[in-house]
């Protein structure tokens, strides 16, 4: 049977991998090839679970998507900031501050980093069902693609987190589907696919914000997967304290775990703060794309450990809020989306800045 004809685009070139002896972050790679049946899944449970207490990191190869489709995702991807006109990219602005959701663009020169200085990060958000004018509507330049996003979302949701979220199960001794079912792919939550651009800025803002594009922070949800690209710039501070890069890996996922699990699991596992800041100085003057797919619990779903896990019985729970008032994953997710970049934060004498957000203490890293 003939292979199906798919739309024709432009062929997105990113910047070459640097050169430049960079610190790499010593993060754990996982072979995926044997990780959608039961016996493969229980035999890497054990290398996911230590790599998300250590790191809350890792990378995952040989995941399902060839390379030639990796690079249609990114051809894609750029279809949204090259080929939908300014006036629809404003008619489709999320209004985050008022819903809590990012789904729809966002403008660059929106958040603020430091000193007065604004980000130059333009992104576009959308929902996992993608081919549902009920739930968003999308720029026309983007029709021709809807199904092999579907197709992509799906992907992610249930070729990549669900198998990661019942090695995370097992790794509490859990049953397996404890945290598969909180993320059905069919209820309501926002969990959601990202793409991103960054965009080379001057040498007076990289001075003024000491070279950062994001400051420091962890995740809102549960499970982030990233498709790795080339142009460096992600950084994770790893158990010794110390800032270390993420390594670009030709066809590679960098997958990493967000606030929600790591409330779920009691601390258990580690929501690990990264940043990004300007790329080195041989890749100086080309944007930073990226493709994201944010993972999140189903909105009703309480945030609150899984004291019946024999694991935390015998280690112990390392809270961040009062239990008797864990908020949901709705909650969470839009107390803390309307307030990033554009609320007012407390300044700590460590550098660090901080935000209350349904009694979780929230910090950011500068």
């Amino acid at each position: 049977m003939p292979a199906p004809v798919l739309p024709s685009l432009a062929h997105y070139t990113p910047a070459p991998p640097t050169k430049e002896n960079l610190e790499w972050a010593p993060i754990p790679i996982i072979d995926f090839s044997e990780a959608h049946n039961p016996e493969g899944l229980a035999a890497l449970a054990p290398e996911v679970c230590n790599a998300m207490r250590t790191y809350g990191f890792l990378y995952i190869i040989n995941h399902g998507y060839t390379r030639a489709q990796n690079e249609r995702v990114f051809d894609i991807a750029d279809v949204m900031f090259t080929q939908v006109p300014e006036d629809e990219k404003k008619r489709l602005v999320a209004d985050f501050e008022k819903t809590g959701s990012y789904r729809g663009y966002k403008a660059r020169q929106t958040w603020d980093i430091s000193n007065g200085v604004r980000d130059q990060i333009e992104q576009y958000n959308f929902h996992r069902a993608v081919i549902d004018p009920d739930l968003q509507v999308h720029a026309r330049a983007m029709e021709p693609f809807m199904p092999e996003l579907r197709a992509f979302t799906e992907h992610n949701h249930f070729g990549v987190m669900h198998p990661l979220l019942r090695m995370l199960a097992q790794g509490m001794a859990l049953p397996d589907d404890t945290f598969v079912e909180m993320h059905d792919f069919d209820r309501a939550s926002d969990t959601s696919a990202r793409v991103m651009k960054y965009y080379p800025r001057s040498d007076e803002e990289e001075s003024q914000t000491n070279n950062v594009w994001m400051k420091g922070h962890t995740d809102i949800g549960t499970i982030t997967i990233l498709w790795s690209q080339p142009v460096s710039g992600l950084q994770i501070m790893c158990p010794d304290g110390k800032w270390r890069w993420v390594r670009h890996i030709d066809n590679a996922l960098t997958v990493n775990i967000g606030d929600s699990m790591e409330f779920l699991s009691g601390g258990y596992y580690k929501a690990t703060i990264h940043r990004v800041r300007q790329p080195p100085a041989d890749q100086a003057g080309y944007p930073r794309l990226g493709v994201f797919y944010f993972g999140m619990a189903d909105d009703d779903a309480v945030l609150k450990p899984r004291l019946e896990s024999p694991v935390l019985q015998r280690v112990g729970v390392a809270p961040r809020f009062d239990l008797e008032h864990a908020p949901t994953m709705k909650q969470y997710r839009t107390g803390l989306t309307s307030a990033y970049g554009v609320s007012k934060l407390q300044k700590k004498d460590d550098g660090t800045e901080v935000e209350v957000i349904h009694g979780v203490v929230v910090k950011h890293f500068n």
